[in-house]
C-alpha cells in the first residue's frame, strides 16, 4: 500500500512538473514570436529605407535627375507638412497653448 501511495505521489509530481515545463515552453514560444515579429518589422523598415536611398541616388545621377529629385523632395515635404498640420489641427481644435 505504501508503494502505491509513493508511486501515485511520484506520478502526480511528474505531471505537475510536466505541466510547469509546458507552460514555460509556451511562454518562451510567445516571447520568441514577439521577437521574430519585431525583427521582421525592423527588416522591413530597413528595406524601405534602403529603397528610398536607392531611389534618391538613382534620381540624382544627372542634372535633370537632380532637378527632378529636388522637385520630388519639395512635393514629399509639402505633403508631410500638409498631413501633419491637418491631423494636428484636427486633434487640437478648441485647445489653446500657453
Amino acid at each position: 500500500m505504501a508503494t502505491a501511495i509513493t508511486t501515485a505521489l511520484s506520478t502526480f509530481a511528474q505531471a505537475i512538473t510536466n505541466v510547469g515545463f509546458a507552460v514555460l515552453n509556451a511562454a518562451l514560444a510567445v516571447f520568441h514570436a514577439i521577437l521574430a515579429l519585431f525583427q521582421e518589422i525592423a527588416t522591413g523598415v530597413f528595406s524601405i529605407a534602403q529603397a528610398v536611398v536607392k531611389l534618391f541616388t538613382d534620381l540624382v545621377q544627372d542634372t535633370l535627375g537632380f532637378v527632378f529629385a529636388n522637385f520630388f523632395l519639395i512635393v514629399v515635404l509639402g505633403g508631410v507638412y500638409y498631413w501633419y498640420t491637418t491631423t494636428r489641427g484636427a486633434n487640437q481644435k478648441g485647445k489653446r497653448r500657453a
